[in-house]
């Protein structure tokens, strides 16, 4: 599917518009104008090629609406989600209450995330990325170890010489 990549600083004008830059839209198909924007887990929005957004509906489907959890969870998700079309000049216009949930102002950052792509306040992301290196450090080994079967297997015959030695 998609791998959105980069970091883009915005402006959002008195409308409420975001222009995204020409670099952003070369990631994107020919054709893709189409959008969702939704709030998202981190006090920032969630921004999703109509594709993207239908697997996100899908699974959405599958929760209980007799279980108070998922049904909390699928309307925080669901609430506010705004279908978007980009204009010829490659603009979107923000929803005011998402924009407010976000405490988007005058600036934002647009992240490619995999397939969708995150809306920080400025600020906010700032904030969110001052993250003491060693934090990190400790982060990434949690999330990114290996379970044991998925360790890398080493070859005796490239191993066991070097140990000899």
């Amino acid at each position: 599917m998609y791998q959105f990549l980069g970091e883009y600083e915005l402006k959002v004008d008195t409308k409420n518009r975001v222009a995204l830059p020409a670099a952003l839209r070369k990631q994107f198909d020919d054709e893709m104008n189409h959008f969702v924007i939704s709030r998202a887990l981190d006090k920032c929005l969630n921004f999703y090629p109509i594709d993207a957004w239908r697997e996100v509906e899908a699974e959405l489907n599958k929760l209980n609406p007799f279980v108070k959890k998922e049904r909390e969870f699928a309307r925080f998700v669901r609430g506010g989600a705004t279908e978007i079309i980009l204009d010829a000049q490659g603009r979107m216009v923000l929803p005011k209450r998402l924009m407010g949930y976000a405490s988007i102002t005058s600036e934002l950052i647009l992240l490619g995330n995999g397939n969708l792509f995150e809306m920080w306040d400025l600020a906010t992301y700032e904030e969110m990325l001052a993250i003491d290196p060693e934090d990190f450090s400790q982060l990434a080994e949690e999330v990114m170890r290996f379970e044991e079967e998925e360790a890398p297997i080493l070859d005796p015959a490239i191993v066991v010489p070097l140990a000899r030695s």
